[in-house]
C-alpha cells in the first residue's frame, strides 16, 4: 500500500519549512507568489491531499465537533447497548451535518484521559453527555473551547446546560403508579452515583413514596448498568426473591423494556401480574407487547439544541452561557394497570 504523502514531504520537495506550506494551505499568512506557485506545483506532482485535521492543529475552523458518552464502569459498551444514545447521537450528528459540520464520537472508559482527544483534534467545540468527576469539569474549563453539557448537574457556570428535571420527572412517573392504585412499588435504576441522573430519579422515586404515606424496602431496590440485560435480570431477581410487589418503576426505558422480558421468561404476565413504567420514550417503546407507559423526554430536541448551542458559540466566543430544561410529559400506554382491589 502506498504511503500517505505529508506535508513534511511537501516541504522537504519544496525546499522550504513545515510552517511555510501550512500558510499557502490556509492563508492565514502572505507567502511570495513565487514560493507559492512552486509549493502548489510540488502539491500537485505529489498528490499531497491535506489532513483537516493537521490543518486544525494550525487553524481553529476545523468543522469538527466532539461527543463524549461516559461509560458507567471501564470496559462497558453503554453507548451500542442503550437505544437512548442511538437517538441523541443521531440528532446531533444530522443537526451538525446540517451545518457543514463533521462529528467525532468518543465512547471513553472511565480510566481514559477525557481532555486527550479535544486537545490532539482541536475541536471547534465539545458536547458533554452525562456525568463525571468535579476534576473533569476543572480540567475542562481551562480549555479555549465551547463546551454544551447535556443531562449534567455540573455545579460550574462555565458550561452551556442542557437537562430535564430528573427528579421531579421521576416523581411524576411514580405518582402516575401509586394514583393506579400499587402500594408496593420496586425500582430498577443505573448506578447511584453523586449529583448524577440516576441519583436525581432515585430521589424523585423516594418522594413519591414518601409523599403518599407508603414505605419502600430497600430490597426492591435494583441497581444495575442501564442496558436491556440489567432489565431481564432483574426481573429473575424479583422472581426468585419472591418479591412482594404489584409495579417497577424503571428510570430507562431500556431496562423497562429487559423487565418485560424477563417477567416473560419467568412466566410473570405484564400488566396483568405486574406494572412496569418506563423513562424516556425510546421509538421502540410504542412497539412493545404492552406498549411500554413512559416518562416522554425530548432527546432528539436535546442533540439539535445542543449542536445549535455549540455552533452559536463557536461563531461568537463572547456569548452569554445557556442553561435550559426541557419538559417532559407522561405517555400512557398499556403496561400500567389499574389495582382497584385492596392491597
Amino acid at each position: 500500500m502506498k504511503n500517505r504523502v505529508t506535508i513534511r514531504d511537501v516541504a522537504a520537495a519544496s525546499n522550504v519549512s513545515v510552517a511555510t506550506v501550512s500558510y499557502v494551505l490556509n492563508g492565514k499568512k502572505k507567502v511570495s507568489e513565487e514560493t507559492k506557485q512552486k509549493i502548489l506545483t510540488v502539491i500537485d506532482d505529489l498528490g499531497f491531499v491535506p489532513d483537516l485535521n493537521a490543518r486544525g492543529l494550525t487553524v481553529k475552523d476545523t468543522k469538527l465537533l466532539g461527543v463524549v458518552v461516559p461509560q458507567t464502569e471501564p470496559g462497558s459498551k453503554l453507548m451500542f447497548h442503550n437505544i437512548f444514545y442511538s437517538e441523541l447521537l443521531g440528532s446531533i450528528e444530522y443537526a451538525a451535518r446540517q451545518r457543514g459540520y463533521h462529528v467525532i464520537i468518543s465512547a471513553t472508559d472511565v480510566t481514559e484521559d477525557y481532555l486527550q482527544l479535544i486537545q490532539e483534534r482541536n475541536l471547534a467545540g465539545v458536547i458533554i453527555i452525562g456525568t463525571y468527576q468535579n476534576q473533569f469539569f476543572s480540567e475542562l474549563k481551562t480549555l479555549d473551547v465551547p463546551v454544551v453539557l447535556i443531562d449534567s448537574y455540573c455545579k460550574y457556570d462555565y458550561f452551556h446546560k442542557l437537562r430535564i428535571d430528573d427528579e421531579n420527572c421521576s416523581n411524576l412517573a411514580t405518582e402516575f403508579v401509586i394514583q393506579q392504585g400499587h402500594k408496593k412499588i420496586a425500582l430498577v435504576t443505573g448506578h447511584l452515583q453523586e449529583d448524577g441522573v440516576m441519583q436525581k430519579r432515585y430521589r424523585g422515586f423516594l418522594k413519591a413514596i414518601e409523599q403518599n404515606g407508603l414505605e419502600f424496602q430497600k430490597e426492591n431496590l435494583y441497581e444495575a448498568t442501564v442496558d436491556y440485560e440489567s432489565g431481564v435480570n432483574a426481573a429473575k431477581w424479583f422472581v426468585d426473591n419472591k418479591a412482594d410487589i404489584t409495579a417497577v418503576v424503571a428510570t430507562a426505558d431500556v431496562l423497562a423494556i429487559g423487565l418485560m422480558k424477563g417477567f416473560y421468561e419467568q412466566g410473570v404476565q405484564v400488566p396483568e401480574d405486574i406494572s412496569i413504567i418506563g423513562f424516556d420514550d425510546l421509538d421502540i417503546s410504542k412497539y412493545t407487547t404492552p406498549g411500554l407507559t413512559t416518562v416522554k423526554q425530548p432527546i432528539s430536541a436535546k442533540g439539535e439544541r445542543a449542536v445549535e448551542i455549540l455552533i452559536e458559540n463557536i461563531e461568537n466566543p463572547q456569548m452569554e452561557k445557556v442553561e435550559e430544561v426541557f419538559p417532559v410529559k407522561l405517555i400512557e400506554r398499556q403496561s400500567v394497570r389499574k389495582r382497584t382491589e385492596i392491597l
